[in-house]
């Protein structure tokens, strides 16, 4: 008797059975066939060769096996039959034993040259450009009766393919909608077309584009409550041939529009999340759709689904483009992931919220350039800046701008800690060591040395997005930005002044010195500040 031989399509697998054998197809570890595919159920299917054939039985699996694209419970298949578990497809091949035969005598050496195997031409089929939808669409109707229902299935699959195709040249979702409704009026006969989206954030349906073969775009976009709410809701994929007379749908919707003939298919993401659906109808005739145009119709969202999340997922990879693009240079690498990941995040716009504003600035730096040649004045600047910025990430700060050679930084904004005061009081601190270090390093090298004041202040300002949506950065604005940078100006050589409001939000304050309180430009009183001890 003959053995069988499975065969994946991927041609990743192969199995082959005996008279009497049976195997176990499943996802687990354990089956006699592992499928490793989400589609696949743990036991999914169990393939028994009986004197008859080959029999395939469906063990209760999820998404059900198909043989030649017919889900079945049970059933005999032969050679040539492809099986189906979920979506990974298996060709069933039957192996035959070759008779015995003598073995070879050998040739000579030119005659076995002559005889050397040479490439053999198994099918040739010549490439042309693809027929246009409609074409296929016509040629599809335009079948005979005598057409087998491989055939349709294979037509059919090959206008899906190429309407998968079509899709994925859209990335904007808005266009991908409007192409899915231009698709859906070429290969199918009805009156109107809606597709509705789920919305993230209430959950509720909105529709996104609709159109009328009639031209009134107004009662387009009115889809019968009924039919999409549980087409959605349960995850149903409808068909009514009368929709008025169905008990199924008794929405005054349906008896308003004069709604004939209806399908609603919804579309189904990777997680098992409804995106949307698709809906379409037919006013001027009863028993205007079967259970194939039916099913054209889940495979058609199917293809939908996929193109809109790969359109989705581009959206979010190039807004995860913007902000490591704009934020990158100014924020620590793990708040740029935190900010990425956050939707709202990268805006136009902000809000009032307290800060701690930072600045320093190198002391006689344009008296000292006078002597260096630029390139000496930019080595010296990107070494001491490198050092500078990385003691801001590694305190959580957010790099607000270089302006000259001075640095504002912020802590507090975007993200917020309990302890952003002492965060930066740190970082302070910090920076006077390193620097410190530097000058040693500096002087060493026959390198002038530098030195810093450093002004902190604490206040309510405006924090937010400025700029441009190709182009923006983050800020701050208000009086107490004015107040940090005079404070700043202010600090001697090696200083450290920061002011009451800030001395007070500190959880664990250094030792301070009072000083005489400042007249700041703008500031009818004096300020208190403090110089901390270093």
């Amino acid at each position: 008797m003959a053995k069988f031989r499975l065969n994946s399509t991927t041609g990743e697998q192969s199995v082959e059975l005996n008279d009497g054998q049976s195997v176990l197809v499943g996802r687990a570890v354990t089956s006699d066939l592992p499928v490793y595919d989400s589609t696949v159920s743990r036991r999914h299917a169990e393939v028994t060769h009986t004197p008859h054939g080959l029999t395939v039985k469906d063990l209760g699996s999820s998404n059900g096996t198909f043989v030649n694209g017919s889900r079945i419970a049970e059933a005999t298949v032969s050679d040539g039959d492809i099986v189906t578990f979920g979506k990974v497809a298996f060709n069933i091949i039957e192996v035959v034993a070759s008779p015995a035969a003598a073995p070879p005598t050998p040739d000579p050496p030119a005659a076995a040259a002559q005889a050397a195997p040479q490439a053999t031409i198994v099918r040739q089929v010549p490439v042309k450009d693809p027929d246009s939808l409609e074409q296929q669409v016509g040629r599809l109707s335009g079948e005979s009766e005598l057409a087998t229902g491989e055939e349709r299935e294979a037509n059919k699959l090959k206008l899906l393919l190429d309407i998968s195709k079509e899709l994925s040249k859209q990335q904007d979702v808005d266009k991908l909608l409007d192409k899915v409704v231009d698709i859906t009026f070429q290969v199918m006969s009805v009156d109107r077309v809606s597709i509705l989206m789920v919305d993230a954030k209430s959950g509720e349906l909105v529709p996104r584009t609709s159109r009328n073969r009639l031209g009134d775009q107004a009662s387009a976009k009115h889809v019968p409550r009924s039919i999409a709410q549980r087409c959605v809701d349960e995850r149903l994929a409808i068909l009514t041939d009368n929709a008025a007379a169905d008990e199924r749908f008794k929405g005054q919707s349906i008896l308003m529009q004069s709604v004939r003939s209806a399908m609603s298919a919804p579309m189904m993401g990777g997680e098992g999340t409804v995106l949307g659906l698709i809906y379409v109808d037919n006013l001027t005739a009863l028993n205007s759709f079967g259970d194939e145009d039916l099913e054209f119709l889940i495979a058609f969202s199917g293809i939908a689904a996929v193109a809109v999340e790969n359109s989705q997922l581009t959206d979010k990879l190039a807004h995860e483009a913007v902000v490591l693009s704009n934020f990158q240079r100014y924020f620590a690498p793990n708040i740029v992931e935190q900010i990425s990941s956050q939707d709202g995040m990268v805006q136009l716009g902000g809000a009032k919220r307290p800060v701690v504003i930072f600045f320093t600035d190198i002391r006689g730096f344009t008296s000292m350039s006078e002597n260096m040649s630029p390139d000496d004045i930019a080595s010296l600047l990107t070494e001491y800046f490198t050092e500078m910025v990385s003691i801001v990430f590694e305190h959580s700060g957010t790099l607000d701008k270089f302006m000259g050679d001075a640095i504002m930084a912020l802590w507090g904004a975007p993200l917020e800690h309990e302890d952003d005061a002492d965060r930066a009081m740190q970082a302070a601190i910090d920076m006077m060591r390193v620097l410190g270090e530097l000058n040693q390093k500096w002087e060493s090298e026959g390198r002038p040395h530098i030195d810093i004041g450093i002004g902190i202040n604490y206040g309510e300002v405006f924090a937010g997005n400025i700029g441009s949506e190709q182009r923006m950065e983050y800020t701050v604005i208000g009086d107490a930005v004015n107040v940090a940078s005079r404070l700043c100006s202010k600090a001697a050589r090696g200083q450290v002044i920061v002011s009451e409001p800030f001395y007070k939000a500190l959880k664990t304050p250094p030792e301070v010195e009072a000083l005489d309180p400042l007249e700041l430009k703008g500031k009818s009183d004096t300020v208190p500040v403090y110089q901390v001890k270093l």
